[in-house]
């Protein structure tokens, strides 16, 4: 399976976001499963690519001609798909896809998953789209969810391919 993962080209100051990213890019390639992700060697991608990579994994990255330009590509993974913009990357990121999961980013990971969360809920994708929600991340995603809900601006089946997962054991049941 091509699991795509979206998530931050920084480190972050969290400590637990480091060890959770390893243990989730780990558990991709000891699984048999390929990443897809943003192709940068810098911050919380970088860790996550290196140890699908050392975990036996294969990682295909999707990387704008800019960012090239400006050095980020992790050179040792897989493959590289270089786009001429970011509606390029993210549309090739979602074909390569089979299953989509936001770790803890910044707004480009949330532009991305809302994009996967859209598509699953008009059923213009049938894949599992998983939240991340280490340490509470995701909670204001999920309150606003609700809001939807209460509001009737959306409906239960429609986000039902919606998953919040607390751990990497929730993902690993919800790609099951």
């Amino acid at each position: 399976m091509n699991i795509t993962v979206y998530l931050g080209s920084t480190p972050g100051n969290e400590p637990a976001l480091e060890p959770a990213v390893r243990a989730l890019g780990t558990w991709i390639g000891n699984h048999g499963h390929n990443l897809v992700y943003g192709g940068s060697r810098c911050g919380l991608m970088g860790m996550l690519a290196e140890s699908v990579l050392k975990a036996g994994g294969q990682v295909f990255g999707v990387e704008p001609q800019f960012f090239v330009d400006a050095g980020f590509v992790y050179d040792a993974i897989t493959k590289l798909y270089v786009t001429q913009d970011m509606s390029e990357r993210k549309a090739k990121m979602i074909e390569l896809g089979d299953a989509f999961i936001a770790f803890p980013g910044g707004t480009g990971t949330l532009e991305e998953i809302a994009e996967i969360m859209s598509k699953v809920a008009l059923r213009h994708l049938d894949a599992p789209c998983i939240l991340y929600n280490l340490n509470g991340y995701y909670d204001g995603m999920r309150m606003l969810l609700d809001r939807m809900l209460s509001s009737e601006l959306s409906t239960p089946e429609k986000l039902k391919g919606v998953t919040f997962a607390e751990t990497l054991d929730d993902i690993a049941k919800a790609l099951s």
